[in-house]
């Protein structure tokens, strides 16, 4: 949240942003911040209206602080649930709902940040020019491809059954997607991985690529990746 804010002022409100086509920093934060006060509303077992939450923040006098603002409500929000709270989730194996919704939220934030980045650069950066430790972008890694990647909805599909290998070069672990006309199917190995196509780096690297916030990563994989909208 504090690189998202600190790079938007540095960069300015109206200039675009590479990694999202058709939209501008101003309209980037619009949707963050609603995402923050829709996230703290389902916590709270309220639905709250998406569009005048994005048009309020667009329209703000101050964007950022709107967003700070959010941001403040939703960890207030976060600390005072009960650890058993009940509210929807909606990844593939979530962990409970505050964990899910701190972890789901500290992504969002994270590449949106990433995107505010980019449109302070003009174009999409290397990892070494982010902030962001190996830690999150490993937990990022595993909640993308265990979570996001199996759900039916996504439409990774290959009319030709393939397996895809992700490995970390700076963990002990790895993953498989094997993709068919079925929802993939994901799994974690401890170890080294193989596939029919693979992508390697490292957690942040492969972080990066993997939300299409980088194009630093060669691979054979990104066509299929790309094209089929997997989020």
């Amino acid at each position: 949240m504090t690189e998202l804010a600190r790079h938007a002022g540095r960069g300015g409100l109206d200039v675009d942003v590479p990694s999202c086509p058709e939209w501008t920093v101003r309209r980037l934060i619009g949707h963050q911040g609603a995402v923050h006060r829709w996230a703290a509303a389902s916590l709270r077992g309220q639905d709250l209206a998406w569009e005048p939450l994005e048009k309020a923040g667009r329209s703000s006098p101050d964007p950022v602080e709107w967003l700070r603002d959010g941001a403040i409500e939703l960890v207030r929000t976060l600390v005072a649930a009960p650890a058993d709270v009940s509210a929807p989730t909606f990844l593939h194996d979530a962990p409970p709902p505050r964990r899910f919704w701190a972890r789901r939220q500290c992504h969002e934030t994270t590449v949106h940040a990433v995107d505010v980045l980019a449109a302070r650069l003009g174009r999409l950066p290397r990892a070494d020019e982010t902030w962001i430790d190996a830690d999150v972008a490993l937990d990022g890694v595993d909640e993308l491809l265990l979570g996001f990647v199996p759900r039916s909805r996504s439409r990774l599909r290959s009319t030709t059954p393939l397996t895809l290998a992700v490995t970390l070069t700076d963990a002990a672990h790895g993953y498989t997607v094997r993709v068919s006309d079925e929802p993939p199917v994901v799994v974690r190995h401890d170890g080294p991985v193989e596939g029919d196509r693979s992508v390697e780096g490292t957690a942040v690297q492969v972080y990066l690529a993997l939300w299409h916030r980088s194009d630093e990563l060669d691979s054979d994989l990104w066509p299929l990746w790309r094209d089929s909208a997997v989020l």
